[in-house]
């Protein structure tokens, strides 16, 4: 049979138990084993089975990430893959920024200026549990910041650090001749330099409103969304001609879940437990390149 389904494995250190545990827990869901590599470095070990299964219908593998999920071991995750994702020749990756492209919580940077941050930081986890209501949640956090002067935009960029593998990742998928794009519900000002320096293909995030040097408490025009990151990632996604089967998404928030679920496989970063039980597969370390794995790049 032809391998239909791929089985990618991360984690710091990847033991045969816990590997012959997966191969039966594969094969009891059907899975015929075609072959096996082993993978990674100094920071993770990957280990990749290349399945047939039946049809390999969306349904197959469905069945197949829900026994790996009711199977959980801790310290290894386990994605299942489309074969036809990971050998596409064009494919599209979209990640979340804050908290994903980046270590940080940028509006969580920003309120410290305003001796705001354990409230905001409040909002903002209730917000990515899924708790309140994104937009509005957004606009009572930026409201706080009213009177900052926008200096402190300047300040708060210089603190963001990329997630580890970050840049390594898009890298990778450029060099690959893939496109990578970032859709944000936090700010502009703060996302444009690293999407330059990083050479991003397409990126968006909310505009914080500078009027006379000082930040107004409020964003301009529709606020980027859940429903705007799914948007965003269909309209950039047909626009490269790449079809929705071939496309990644990366998020570790409830306001992620809609592009999650519509990319060709949704991948939760160090995310939310909402976000973690309904994504198609999970990422529980700190190292954002994992992803260049269960992609095949």
């Amino acid at each position: 049979m032809t391998p239909n389904v791929t089985a990618v494995s991360y984690g710091p250190k990847l033991t045969a138990s816990e590997l012959e545990q997966l191969r039966s827990i594969l094969t009891a869901s059907g899975a015929t084993f075609q072959s096996e590599s082993r993978g990674g470095d100094s920071r993770f070990e990957v280990h990749t089975a290349e399945l047939a299964v039946a049809g390999g219908t969306d349904s197959g593998i469905a069945t197949l990430r829900h026994a790996v999920a009711e199977g959980a071991q801790d310290g290894l995750d386990t994605a299942i893959v489309p074969a036809a994702l990971r050998a596409a020749p064009r494919k599209f990756l979209i990640m979340d920024v804050d908290s994903t492209l980046i270590q940080q919580e940028v509006i969580e940077l920003l309120a410290a200026y305003a001796g705001k941050r354990e409230e905001v930081a409040a909002v903002t986890e209730a917000a990515m549990r899924g708790e309140l209501d994104f937009a509005q949640s957004l606009h009572a956090r930026v409201a706080v910041l009213a009177g900052l002067p926008a200096a402190v935009v300047d300040s708060v960029r210089a603190e963001v650090r990329l997630s580890e593998g970050a840049a390594e990742l898009v890298a990778a998928f450029k060099a690959a001749g893939h496109v990578v794009a970032v859709v944000s519900g936090g700010f502009n000002q703060i996302l444009r330099p690293i999407a330059e320096d990083l050479g991003l293909d397409y990126w968006i995030a909310n505009e914080l409103e500078i009027v006379d040097g000082v930040l107004t408490g409020k964003v301009l025009g529709a606020v980027i969304d859940r429903a705007a990151k799914e948007k965003y990632l269909r309209e950039w996604a047909a626009a490269e001609g790449v079809a929705m089967e071939h496309t990644i998404a990366v998020g570790d928030g409830a306001n992620d879940l809609d592009m999650l679920g519509a990319a060709g496989i949704g991948v939760a970063f160090n995310a939310k437990p909402a976000v973690r039980a309904v994504a198609d597969s999970a990422v529980n370390m700190p190292y954002l390149d994992a992803v260049r794995h269960i992609a095949g790049v």
